[in-house]
């Protein structure tokens, strides 16, 4: 507007430039920016001629499978290739696939289970490899191998279970598993020890030392609760972690064998070990809650 005088007031503006730099930044501007940890790495997807498309926006949480993983150079030595991340977490979540064939005929089907994180991502998936003969005749006592792979298909561990009797009067010959990782590298057993009335298992390492213990309860049978096994330090009664067979609902718990696992372990723990711990849960899936048929689950160290 026009003065008095005839002249024109200019813009006003603060000394030194544009701006009054006492004067806050408008909401929403970080003038202290910072960078903070750097983005969560996800697995890298198959390898192709192009780039990998991702999720799209707002599709089902289901499809999404992405598992985070280490930086090169913060992967720490003598650990075995792509159990990296096993390095990051504290717990696992375990969940077996439904079979249809199995569900409705009850025609006993090779096992397979999706391994995630605490998120829900998929970082592993595991199946079990047999042969229909010993499936159906032979049941939960089956022997098999199994294999985990990653989300690039590439197998990182095996599993192998020898057929073993289910007495416990026999003490020479209880259950135990060998934990491969990569496959072909033995890095840790799983031997079931005596006991009349508990489930109690060894986790070894690679010599078959005993490096922790694993203790179930009496009955083993998930009546609308979890069943938890306890992990203890070999010398101590002090629980470090456990392997937690989830209650799954009713329908799913009288009409099929599907599973919920959940296992928790300390994070700084060789993740050999972790490795060796998630060949245990598969161990005692088998042995306690597998179904074949019109059979019912094995509830006790007796059945």
């Amino acid at each position: 507007m026009a003065q008095p005088g005839g002249s024109v007031a200019p813009y006003p503006s603060a000394p030194g430039g544009y701006g009054d730099p006492s004067q806050a930044p408008p909401p929403g501007f970080n003038m202290g920016y910072n960078q903070g940890p750097p983005p969560v790495m996800y697995q890298p997807g198959p390898m192709g001629p192009g780039p990998v498309p991702g999720p799209e926006y707002g599709g089902p949480p289901g499809g999404i499978s992405p598992a985070p993983a280490m930086a090169p150079a913060a992967v720490a030595v003598g650990v075995p290739p792509g159990l990296e991340y096993l390095t990051q977490i504290d717990q696992i979540l375990i969940h077996q696939k439904v079979e249809l064939l199995e569900a409705f005929i009850g025609f006993e089907t090779n096992n397979q289970y999706e391994i995630k994180n605490s998120l829900g991502q998929k970082i592993y998936k595991a199946k079990e490899k047999n042969d229909c003969c010993t499936r159906n005749c032979c049941g939960s006592l089956r022997s098999f191998d199994m294999k985990i792979k990653d989300n690039t298909d590439r197998e990182v561990i095996r599993l192998i279970r020898p057929l073993r009797c289910v007495s416990c009067w026999c003490p020479c010959c209880l259950q135990e598993m060998e934990v491969q990782a990569p496959p072909g590298t033995t890095v840790g057993y799983i031997k079931q020890d005596w006991h009349p009335f508990v489930p109690r298992f060894s986790i070894q390492g690679e010599n078959k030392e005993t490096v922790m213990k694993l203790e179930g309860p009496c009955f083993a049978c998930n009546c609308c609760g979890d069943v938890n096994f306890e992990l203890k330090a070999k010398d101590s009664d002090k629980s470090i972690g456990r392997i937690s067979k989830q209650w799954s609902g009713l329908l799913k718990e009288v009409f099929t064998d599907t599973d919920n696992f959940g296992i928790q372990f300390p994070l700084d723990l060789d993740v050999k070990m972790k490795a060796v711990l998630m060949g245990a849960c598969f161990l005692i899936d088998f042995m306690f809650f597998e179904k074949v048929g019109e059979a019912n689950q094995r509830s006790t160290v007796f059945s």
